[in-house]
């Protein structure tokens, strides 16, 4: 195994290269085409209401109809695939790691908007600096504790691991202050800022990197698989 230094600065090196990445695959899908919106500009430079989107005060309710019960005594977080450290977090184990809060907009692919929404909870990118992604690792699959009705059919979804070491992108237990309802993925789910909503998992169970991309399960459904607010990216159109 690499010693401290070494390990620290792969980590860096891999997570600066897939932030590269990013920027590089938006401009290319989108091929240089201004982000759509209305409104002034917000702390990311871009129009503050995506195109199709409107504001609302309150936070609707969205799932697969199912709200599963979570105790925190059993709950874990499974970390593994293409890592050299595969990690197993109970909830202590989370709370232990070095917290993180952030201000950052919610953008529903049902057309609402919710501004300026209060988070803590811990930056995905501390979790892959833990459990240092191989060269291979270029996107990730996360699963929820929620099933399809009447199945056992989990609620995945996925992102390139590029997009997933944003600094805005969380995994958050508080909103607004207070623990994170359970009808909105409390205990702990995935925020994805700069994305559609359905690309944060509620009730989080599993992060697993991946070589290939591995569609989840709106996605599998006509959702589109890159969901860009700001270019109306909400459905897949055939390949």
């Amino acid at each position: 195994m690499a010693d401290a230094p070494d390990l620290v600065e792969r980590r860096l090196r891999y997570l600066e290269r897939q932030l590269a990445l990013n920027r590089g695959d938006v401009e290319l899908k989108f091929r240089g085409q201004p982000p759509q919106g209305s409104g002034p500009s917000n702390r990311h430079g871009m129009p503050q209401l995506p195109v199709g989107q409107h504001e609302v005060r309150n936070w609707p309710v969205l799932d697969l109809g199912e709200l599963p019960t979570i105790d925190l005594a059993t709950w874990t977080l499974e970390i593994c695939g293409l890592v050299e450290n595969p990690l197993t977090l109970t909830w202590d184990g989370l709370m232990a790691l070095p917290q993180a809060e952030d201000v950052s907009d919610f953008h529903c692919v049902t057309t609402w908007s919710r501004y300026d929404n209060h988070w803590r909870g811990v930056r995905f990118k501390t979790l892959a600096e833990r459990v240092v992604p191989r060269d291979g690792a270029h996107f990730v699959l996360c699963t929820g504790y929620d099933c399809m009705p009447g199945s056992d059919i989990p609620y995945t979804t996925n992102l390139p691991l590029a997009r997933a070491v944003e600094d805005d992108v969380l995994l958050v237990h508080t909103w607004e202050g207070q623990p994170l309802p359970p009808e909105h993925g409390g205990p702990l789910r995935m925020i994805t800022p700069k994305l559609y909503a359905w690309k944060g998992t509620k009730w989080i169970r599993k992060i697993e990197f991946l070589a290939e991309d591995r569609r989840g399960f709106w996605e599998l459904r006509g959702y589109s698989n890159s969901a860009e607010p700001w270019f109306n990216d909400r459905y897949s159109t055939p390949e």
